[in-house]
């Protein structure tokens, strides 16, 4: 089975076990938008600065790998024009399941971000691109393919995880793997990933995540660390995550 589909079954089971990146928001966080009191993540625990975006209505805004019911909601209620794009079945039937109940459209495209994206040269003014690389081997195709299908000035905004939490135990106190972590190169890890329902997951370096927007064209004109949000690297204030602000 291609590792992909391992990862969206995978996430289709976190969403139904109650994930908290898989629950949608409510009617009253949507009100709450329209009338401009709103905040989202691409990170655990900090809410993106709104000057990252700039005025959102009519922007045309990707979603990428950003399906649940969390993000787009609230770009569609600023007035923004929303696309998400989303390979978890259960992701993209949240996206459905809020659009209906909040009256607005949106294009919900199931589909795979390691693969050519679906869309024109030049089609979106912003991607919003939440923490989703750990679940695929090779983060510079997607730079590049983001890169190509924002307009000239469009913003990229990515939630990145850094590695950090591959290294440990599960309780975060031991080093029991070593970097990089990629299962699909080593068969007892793509095992013990299985049995555990992890899904396939993959460390990447910042040299891969930032270096790979700059090579694909980005100018980088915004950053901030994140933690975990719970356990014990987030008690001892570890960064495990940047997320970053990037425009064509």
């Amino acid at each position: 089975m291609d590792y992909q589909q391992i990862n969206a079954e995978t996430i289709d089971r976190w969403c139904r076990d109650g994930w908290e990146w898989g629950k949608p928001i409510s009617h009253e966080v949507f009100r709450d938008a329209q009338q401009g009191k709103w905040g989202v993540y691409l990170t655990p625990t900090k809410i993106v600065p709104h000057e990252w975006f700039g005025k959102m209505k009519g922007k045309k805004i990707l979603g990428l790998a950003s399906g649940g019911g969390q993000q787009i909601p609230v770009f569609a209620a600023l007035g923004a024009d929303c696309t998400v794009l989303d390979y978890s079945e259960q992701q993209c039937r949240s996206e459905q399941e809020v659009a209906k109940r909040e009256g607005y459209s949106v294009r919900i495209i199931r589909g795979d971000m390691t693969k050519r994206l679906p869309f024109e040269d030049e089609s979106f003014d912003l991607i919003f691109h939440p923490v989703s690389n750990c679940y695929v081997e090779k983060v510079e195709p997607i730079f590049r393919e983001c890169y190509r299908v924002l307009k000239p000035g469009g913003v990229l905004l990515s939630g990145l995880d850094t590695g950090m939490n591959f290294v440990f135990d599960e309780s975060e106190t031991k080093m029991v793997y070593k970097l990089p972590f990629n299962p699909l190169r080593d068969k007892a890890l793509y095992e013990e990933s299985v049995q555990n329902n992890w899904g396939i997951q993959f460390s990447h370096t910042l040299e891969e995540q930032i270096g790979g927007q700059l090579l694909a064209g980005f100018r980088l004109t915004a950053l901030y660390e994140d933690t975990n949000g719970s356990g014990n690297l987030h008690e001892h204030n570890v960064p495990s995550f940047v997320a970053t602000r990037a425009v064509k």
